[in-house]
């Protein structure tokens, strides 16, 4: 049914936007990984509601709690299963949505393959589901950093029509990005990125923009031919997160209006191995990691469930106006993003490194 991502290392989520609980179980993390619980909220806090004026207000601490897997801060090698309570669930705001599908909204789609909805929120559809994705991408990002030095860094690049300059040659750190409230680390940028959607949340309206993401240290090798190729992977998971529209490697679509001369990235010698002197490829070379920086970026749409009314119809037709007085959603999903792109990335080469086994080589 399509809950669970990855072949080795392996992740299923499992829980309802406004339900008891979220959950996930991790299964393929090899045993004797040093694991905690505060490893795991360090990148849940990074994720969670509220943690700004440019986010959705609900109150959620997003407090994991481990099930199994995991004993004296050593993993088992066995399923990790991992609960995160839903302490600020309010079903009452979404009354109104029994009878009109949100416009753009998964609403009306699960409405029509299920034939009933989540009694509150957008259920599995709801951004809510995320933080299992981040619980699960932690140990993985965790696993990547120890064993093979892989380092993930994600960004807002954009949002709406403001630009931060390109940075992905930069040694960018998570705690340059966490400065800013929108997680861009160029000032002038984060702070024109605020204002965007400052003026978005007085519109009662919302608005998309752009995450880019650097993954280093990753070493030649990674990636399957030919239907499971390393940035077809990527795009896969990417395009599962929610609000997600577009997926690019390296040159992207500015490649379409390259030459060959003009795209291709020359060999040189580093270390062990070949390198190249642009990264124009992103990193990927056949769908197998060739050891540079793999440079990817994801479109995130506006969020569909705006404050603003919205003229369109009930499910069984009739003309409707839809105004949603309650509800707390984010005006922009790109700060919030940020940590979701980072841990699909992580779950990804986890699982990539497993499948690579003795092939591959770092420098």
């Amino acid at each position: 049914m399509s809950n669970t991502f990855g072949r080795l290392f392996t992740l299923t989520t499992f829980g309802e936007s406004h339900g008891p609980a979220i959950g996930a179980v991790v299964d393929g993390c090899p045993a004797r990984l040093k694991l905690r619980e505060a490893d795991i909220q360090a990148a849940l806090d990074r994720r969670r509601p509220g943690q700004s004026i440019l986010t959705t207000p609900r109150a959620e601490k997003d407090k994991v709690r481990f099930l199994s897997g995991v004993e004296k801060g050593l993993t088992l090698g066995t399923p990790i299963a991992l609960v995160i309570e839903n302490a600020c669930a309010n079903p009452g705001d979404y009354e109104k949505l029994i009878q009109i599908p949100r416009p753009s909204h998964a609403d009306y789609t699960y409405k029509m393959k299920y034939g009933i909805l989540s009694a509150s929120g957008g259920g599995r559809a709801s951004a809510r589901e995320t933080a299992c994705r981040v619980a699960g991408g932690a140990i993985a990002d965790i696993m990547l950093r120890k064993r093979w030095g892989v380092e993930i860094v994600a960004w807002v690049s954009s949002v709406g029509t403001v630009d931060a300059p390109d940075l992905t040659g930069k040694p960018i750190q998570r705690r340059d990005v966490d400065r800013s409230i929108v997680r861009c680390p160029d000032k002038a940028s984060a702070d024109r990125m605020a204002g965007a959607i400052q003026r978005a949340i007085s519109d009662g309206d919302s608005v998309g923009g752009i995450v880019t993401c650097v993954c280093r240290n990753v070493p030649v090798g990674w990636g399957e031919p030919v239907f499971d190729k390393l940035h077809a992977v990527l795009a896969h998971a990417m395009m599962s997160i929610p609000a997600a529209r577009g997926f690019d490697v390296g040159a992207g679509f500015a490649a379409a209006r390259m030459s060959g001369s003009a795209h291709n990235d020359m060999f040189i010698k580093k270390g062990r191995c070949l390198g190249t002197v642009t990264n124009r490829s992103g990193g990927v070379q056949g769908g197998i990691s060739n050891g540079e920086p793999l440079v990817f970026r994801v479109a995130f749409k506006p969020t569909a469930t705006i404050k603003l009314a919205q003229r369109t119809a009930t499910y069984d037709g009739k003309p409707a106006l839809l105004k949603i007085e309650k509800g707390r959603h984010d005006p922009c999903v790109l700060p919030r993003a940020v940590p979701v792109v980072e841990a699909m990335a992580a779950l990804v080469l986890a699982d990539m490194a497993l499948l690579a086994g003795n092939y591959g080589q770092s420098r």
